[in-house]
Parts: structure tokens; sequence; C-alpha cells
């Protein structure tokens, strides 16, 4: 399955705006970070699990447990963004 993934602030910088993901059936946002990570060394610093990211999933506040499903939109961001 395709979904979009969007990265917003110092993600956005360091990863570039969005991009397209082949992901397996069952997928949860927790594994897509996972997949994400293992892309490149530059993805697997900004997405490390120890830096706090928050999620949503087709513009809805989510947790790494939710499941993603065909054409949704997964946005990654820093807790606390400026405007």
């Amino acid at each position: 399955m395709k979904v979009q993934v969007r990265y917003f602030a110092a993600l956005r910088e360091a990863l570039g705006a969005s991009e397209s993901v082949d992901v397996p059936a069952g997928a949860t946002l927790g594994s897509l970070r996972d997949q994400l990570m293992a892309r490149s060394e530059k993805h697997a610093a900004a997405l490390a699990r120890t830096r706090a990211l928050r999620c949503a999933l087709n513009q809805v506040m989510a947790d790494e447990s939710a499941a993603v499903a065909e054409g949704a939109e997964v946005a990654y961001f820093p807790p606390v963004t400026g405007g």
C-alpha cells in the first residue's frame, strides 16, 4: 500500500516536505516510523526513537499503534512548532 508522509519544522529541513512510501498491509504508525528510519542515515537521525515526535494520521493526532491504510496521509513533527 502507498501512503504519503509529510514532515514539518526541523524534520522538513532534514528530510524535505514529503515522500510517498510503500508499506506492508497491517502497518502501524510505529512500524512506518521504523521503516522510514531504515531508509537512510538522515532518516534514522531525524526520526530516532530518542527524539520526541508527534504524529497525525489523516490530519488527526494519533499514537504509534494506529493502523495505516492505503492512501493515508501521515505527518511527523516535533511536539511544539512555531508559526
